[in-house]
């Protein structure tokens, strides 16, 4: 038989339950089932308190948000178990009143391939194993964020080919826009429009900054990375993917050679704060013959004294407009340079070569990108620092410096010289350079030792600038 895992205790409802003599001290952590607390809408949808599925006996039970099952009036004796791994993680004698109704529901509310188990007087009257496929299965994604989804949403495509399952994804209306066309199998709606009844299974997809038990999240994301963690709770292969885009319109915007670029974001933290950084960074490109253009959703964003504004030199097209608008400007573009922020995850489904520029977080937390741009010599990856609490409502977030001269030098320390070393580095840069006849520009593409080995072999640097 297999042995109980570590956890703790809740009793809760209006059945007794009896666990001193059938539940070890230390167990996994189950509650009895009762309604989970409401949400806003426009997050999560509660699951209902009634599970969903009938059972034998007038025993209900689901998967939504957990294992969870309810039992009527009678001597019972019910088990959640990890079925893959023939673990038991909770057992308990529950002694329900004729009228009343009892029941437990795990702790854990990630994918677990479950199995329930109900014994009534001794005798076991129902065992049900989890089995997903041609089920209802709803997965929340959270609203008014842009980059999250984007490095999310692709597991939940791949959760629905692991289990051939009937799979809605709740999300906002404009990544319901930006996906719809592209995924045809799967039902997309607004949180509004969830009706939590119809679901076999459910699972909720975010950052748990304070979930300390692991009961949302089978690890820290802080550890694994900001997308890669709805693979974990997913149970599915955490390996990065794009998502597909729908784009009604994927024509070229402009027919001059340009570069995309993106400034602004949801805290200060996040921003290139190197005062000549986006400035030094513009001129070089526009003198190589690019137009550069700015798709921030602000022309100025910030909070208080504190206000930022696209960079000088290029070109606004900044405004509240379609994602697949946004999308189609990157995706034409010979690159895109942005920050941690939402635009930059949607440059990295177009495919587009793709300059980060963050000092904020560590390389991990974001897709795999070799134009990744950040400096070790300062502070730096805080936001993946477990022993520090993210404050959403401090625009001036800065944990360990704030208020001394090094606020916020994660970003100051990048250096336009260390971004435009990783531009030319980018093929299409390159490319375009040679289109233009520039064969071999020291200022451009040499360091200084291939620089001095060509000025002593005499070796001449056409079209140098």
């Amino acid at each position: 038989m297999a042995t109980p895992a570590t956890a703790e205790k809740e009793v809760e409802g209006n059945a007794a339950a009896s666990t001193q003599a059938a539940t070890p001290v230390n167990e996994s952590v189950v509650h009895l089932v009762r309604p989970e607390p409401k949400t806003d809408v426009g997050c999560f949808r509660p699951a209902p308190e009634m599970p969903t599925q009938k059972g034998p006996l007038g025993i209900r039970y689901d998967f939504n948000r957990g294992a969870r099952i309810v039992v009527p009036a009678g001597n019972w004796r019910v088990s959640i178990r990890d079925a893959d791994a023939n673990l038991t993680l909770f057992a308990t004698d529950i002694k329900v009143e004729s009228g009343a109704t009892g029941g437990a529901k795990s702790a854990k509310k990630y994918f677990v391939p479950f199995e329930i188990v109900a014994e009534l007087n001794g005798n076991e009257v129902f065992r049900h194993r989890l089995d997903l496929k041609d089920r209802k299965v709803l997965v929340q994604f959270p609203v008014g964020t842009l980059g999250d989804l984007m490095g999310w949403f692709p597991y939940a495509v791949k959760f629905e080919k692991q289990h051939g399952c009937k799979l809605t994804c709740a999300m906002g209306q404009p990544l319901i826009d930006l996906f719809n066309g592209a995924y045809p199998s799967i039902k997309f709606v607004t949180p509004e429009q969830v009706n939590p009844n119809e679901y076999y299974a459910t699972y909720n997809i975010g950052l748990f900054f304070r979930d300390e038990k692991l009961e949302d999240q089978p690890c820290d994301f802080r550890y694994v990375g900001l997308h890669r963690t709805a693979g974990y709770i997913l149970g599915v292969d955490p390996t990065e993917e794009r998502p597909m885009l729908d784009l009604p319109d994927d024509t070229r915007p402009i027919p001059e050679k340009y570069v995309v670029i993106a400034t602004q974001s949801t805290t200060q933290s996040k921003y290139w704060n190197n005062v000549d950084g986006w400035r030094t960074v513009i001129k070089f490109l526009k003198e190589h013959g690019y137009r550069v253009i700015c798709i921030d959703q602000k022309p100025v964003h910030g909070a208080g004294v504190v206000q930022n504004h696209i960079p000088h030199g290029c070109e606004d097209e900044t405004g509240t407009r379609p994602l697949a608008e946004r999308a189609r400007w990157i995706k034409h573009a010979d690159f895109f340079i942005g920050l941690s922020s939402g635009l930059s995850w949607l440059a990295w489904a177009t495919g587009v070569p793709n300059v980060m520029i963050s000092g904020f977080t560590h390389p991990l937390n974001e897709f795999n990108t070799p134009y990744r741009v950040i400096n070790y010599h300062g502070c730096h990856s805080c936001w993946n620092d477990p022993k520090v609490m993210f404050d959403h409502h401090d625009f001036m977030w800065c944990p360990k410096k704030a208020g001394t001269p090094q606020q916020f030098e994660c970003t100051k320390l990048i250096t336009p010289e260390q971004v435009l070393k990783v531009i030319r580095t980018i093929p299409s840069f390159v490319d375009s350079l040679s289109r233009a006849g520039n064969t071999f520009n020291p200022l451009l593409h040499g360091d200084p030792d291939e620089i001095a080995r060509r000025v002593l072999e005499g070796i001449p640097s056409a079209n140098a600038s």
